[in-house]
C-alpha cells in the first residue's frame, strides 16, 4: 500500500457485488488504495436507503464505465460510516483512527457546475472507470460503495463523528443532509415560514426534524401511515394531516390562511406532486425530492400564474450533510428514532428484503460490520 499505513491492513476485503438485477454475492476483493486528497475508511455501520433498493433491481441511477452497474465487479450502497484506517498522500485534515460518516458526492471539480458548488449535478457523472478518469466519486452510484468492509472516500466527503453518537445514527448523516439540502434551495432560513412535508418515509420525517430545527412554523406532515406520523410528531411536527381522511390541500389552506411557504414533497407521484403546487402560497416554493418512477402531469398553469418556483434536488448538495450533523451533533433532532432494524453484513440480503417489503414496519434498516442485530431491529 502506497498510502500511509494504519496496523496489519489486510490484503483483501469482504464485499457484496452486483451480477444480474437483483443478484449480489459476497466475495474477497482486494483492499482498496486512497490516493492524493482521499482515505481509506473501514466501515462499521451502512444504512439501506430506497435508492440502493432502485439500483439494485433496475441500474439507475448508478452510472458504471458509461452505463448500468450489473456484472462489473461494482459494490452498491452509499450511506455509511466508519473509521479512517490509511490516509492518502498528502492529506493531514483527518488522522487514522477518526470516526467519520460520509456524504455520497465528490465532484470532477473542474466542470461548470462543480465550479459552481453543485457537484451532485457533476457533468463528469459516471465519468470515472475504464479509459477516463475525471475525478467524479459518487459511492454507490458511479464507484464501489459501502456494502463492504473498506472503501476509499475523498476528503471533502467526510466529517467527524462525534464520540457520544452510535454508528447507527451516524449513518443517517445522508438522509437529514438530503433533507437539508432541500431546504437549502428553497431558501435556506425558513424560521418563521410555514413548511409542509408529503410523505414520512425516512428523507420526509428528517425534513420536518430540519424544518422544525430551523425554525420553520408551522411545521405539517401529512401521511398515511399513523406510526410514521406519530415518528414525525416526535421529530417536531406541529400538525399532522392524514391523507387517507382529509382533504390534504383544503386542510393546509385552512392552517396557513393563503397556503404555505415551502412545501417539500417527499413521496413523488402524481397526485402528490399537484396537491403540493396547489397548497403553496402565492410566490411560495416547492421541492421535489423524490424520484418519480413515471412521467407525471401536474397544473403547470397554477404554478405559472401563482408564481411559484419549482426545484428539483439530487442527493445532499452544498455540504448540506455537515450542516445536517451540526445539528445531530447538538441534538437538536434524534434521526435515530427512525432506523428500526439492524443486520450483519452477511444478512445484507434480508436486511435488503425488509427495506424493500417493509417488515416487521421497517423504516431505516442499518447493516452493522460489528457483528450486531437482528431481524427485530436491536438498536444496541
Amino acid at each position: 500500500m502506497t498510502s500511509t499505513e494504519t496496523t496489519n491492513l489486510p490484503d483483501t476485503m469482504k464485499a457484496w457485488v452486483l451480477g444480474d438485477p437483483d443478484e449480489l454475492n459476497l466475495i474477497a476483493k482486494p483492499l482498496p488504495v486512497p490516493g492524493k486528497a482521499e482515505a481509506l475508511v473501514r466501515i462499521d455501520a451502512v444504512a439501506i436507503c430506497a435508492t440502493d433498493l432502485e439500483v439494485i433491481s433496475y441500474g439507475t441511477p448508478a452510472m458504471v464505465e458509461g452505463g448500468k452497474p450489473f456484472n462489473k465487479n461494482w459494490t452498491p450502497g452509499h450511506e455509511y460510516m466508519g473509521t479512517i484506517a490509511a490516509l492518502g498522500p498528502g492529506v493531514d485534515e483527518f488522522e487514522i483512527g477518526d470516526r467519520v460518516t460520509v456524504e455520497i458526492h465528490a465532484g470532477c471539480g473542474q466542470c461548470k457546475r462543480c465550479r459552481m458548488g453543485m457537484y451532485t449535478s457533476c457533468h463528469n457523472y459516471g465519468l470515472n472507470y475504464g479509459d477516463k478518469n475525471k475525478g467524479h466519486r459518487a459511492n454507490g452510484f458511479t464507484t464501489n460503495g459501502g456494502f463492504a468492509e473498506y472503501a476509499v472516500n475523498n476528503i471533502n466527503t467526510m466529517i467527524k463523528v462525534p464520540d457520544d453518537m452510535s454508528d447507527e445514527e451516524a449513518t443517517l448523516v445522508v438522509t437529514a443532509g438530503t433533507s437539508m439540502y432541500g431546504l437549502t434551495e428553497l431558501g435556506g432560513l425558513v424560521a418563521g415560514e410555514s413548511a409542509v412535508v408529503i410523505g414520512p418515509g425516512p428523507i420526509g420525517l428528517l425534513a420536518v426534524a430540519v424544518a422544525k430545527a430551523l425554525g420553520a412554523s408551522p411545521v405539517i406532515l401529512v401521511g398515511t401511515r399513523e406510526n410514521r406520523n406519530e415518528i414525525g410528531r416526535q421529530l417536531g411536527a406541529d400538525i399532522v394531516i392524514d391523507g387517507r381522511n382529509e382533504d390534504v390541500v383544503a386542510r393546509v389552506m385552512e392552517i396557513t390562511g393563503k397556503g404555505a411557504d415551502y412545501v417539500v414533497d417527499c413521496a413523488g407521484n402524481e397526485t402528490t406532486v399537484n396537491d403540493a403546487v396547489h397548497m403553496t402560497n402565492r410566490g411560495g416554493k416547492v421541492c421535489l425530492a423524490a424520484f418519480p418512477k413515471n412521467p407525471v402531469n401536474f397544473d403547470l398553469g397554477y404554478l405559472a400564474v401563482n408564481n411559484i418556483y419549482l426545484y428539483g434536488i439530487r442527493g445532499e448538495g452544498r455540504s448540506a450533510t455537515h450542516r445536517a450533523m451540526a445539528f445531530m451533533a447538538e441534538k437538536r433532532f434524534d434521526a435515530s428514532v427512525i432506523h428500526t432494524h439492524t443486520f450483519p453484513l452477511e444478512d445484507l440480503p434480508e436486511a435488503l428484503r425488509y427495506a424493500r417489503e417493509r417488515v416487521d414496519d421497517a423504516i431505516k434498516v442499518v447493516v452493522s460490520m460489528r457483528g450486531r442485530g437482528n431481524s427485530k431491529g436491536d438498536k444496541e
